[in-house]
């Protein structure tokens, strides 16, 4: 569960790499985010910016102190899948997008949850490696 002032890592290569959530969104009365719901987060701690950086414009790039809307892929806490089976992973882990929901990186350098696929976020697990 992802609450006020939680630290997630970001996985995707738009220049973060941790980030601070501080607004819930689409949520009713529950003040936490499970895998898949979306974030508004503070970049507190980004990559610099050099120029061998290749394969991404740097008009792109996230800086510290950025605020961004963000989907959690990865929860520490542990939840529970409709067949029963219990998930959880090592860290909290989100990825950053854009205000039509496409993701801000090119890449996403880890693995995701699967429940992204149900959610309709299917260029986030298209760009994972492998889902979970």
């Amino acid at each position: 569960m992802i609450y006020l002032k939680t630290l997630l890592n970001v996985i995707d290569n738009s220049g973060a790499q941790v980030a601070e959530c501080i607004k819930v969104l689409r949520h009713g009365p529950r003040n936490f985010a499970k895998v898949g719901d979306e974030i508004t987060v503070v970049v507190k701690q980004a990559r610099s910016m050099n120029k061998e950086i290749t394969g991404q414009s740097a008009n792109n790039r996230v800086k510290r102190r950025d605020i961004c809307r963000a989907i959690v892929v990865r929860t520490k806490s542990p939840f529970i899948r409709p067949d029963g089976s219990t998930v959880r992973f090592d860290d909290n882990a989100c990825v950053l997008i854009n205000k039509n929901g496409d993701p801000l990186g090119t890449r996403v350098s880890s693995v995701v949850a699967k429940e992204l696929r149900e959610l309709q976020y299917n260029k986030i697990v298209s760009l994972a490696p492998k889902t979970f």
